[in-house]
């Protein structure tokens, strides 16, 4: 069985190409996946993942994913070779994406939209107000 779950953040904007053959849209983009143990002193570290998604997802992905963005993804490891213009062989493993989820909180992500929106010095200015917990309020 060939089955990969990742949840991660996009490393960049979906990019999109088309296929010579048969005009079909491929959308291409890497996800940094958190590794699931730190070690004593070091910072986290990640695993920067590439996917492809065909057709319609892929369509989906380049419409609504964005950098920075946490996204999940399920799909089948591939491997493929291929000759380069020097007639070396290269390789290359990736992940063919099969379903793909938004994976920020709904919360998260209207605080991304404001912060790109209006600028991160308004989204984390502080409130003109305070409210104590003796104020009368009508909820």
């Amino acid at each position: 069985m060939n089955k990969v779950i990742l949840m991660g953040r996009l490393t960049r904007d979906p990019e999109v190409r088309y296929t010579q053959t048969n005009n079909t849209l491929v959308a291409s983009f890497s996800l940094a996946v958190n590794r699931r143990f730190v070690r004593q002193g070091e910072e986290r570290q990640a695993d920067f993942i590439n996917i492809v998604a065909w057709s319609k997802l892929g369509e989906f992905c380049s419409k609504y994913f964005k950098k920075g963005q946490q996204v999940g993804i399920i799909g089948r490891i591939q491997t493929r070779s291929w000759e380069d213009e020097q007639g070396q062989k290269r390789y290359t493993t990736e992940v063919v994406a099969e379903e793909a989820y938004f994976a920020d909180s709904k919360k998260d992500a209207d605080a991304t939209n404001f912060e790109n929106t209006f600028g991160s010095e308004v989204a984390n200015s502080s409130p003109e107000f305070e409210v104590s917990s003796t104020d009368d309020l009508p909820f």
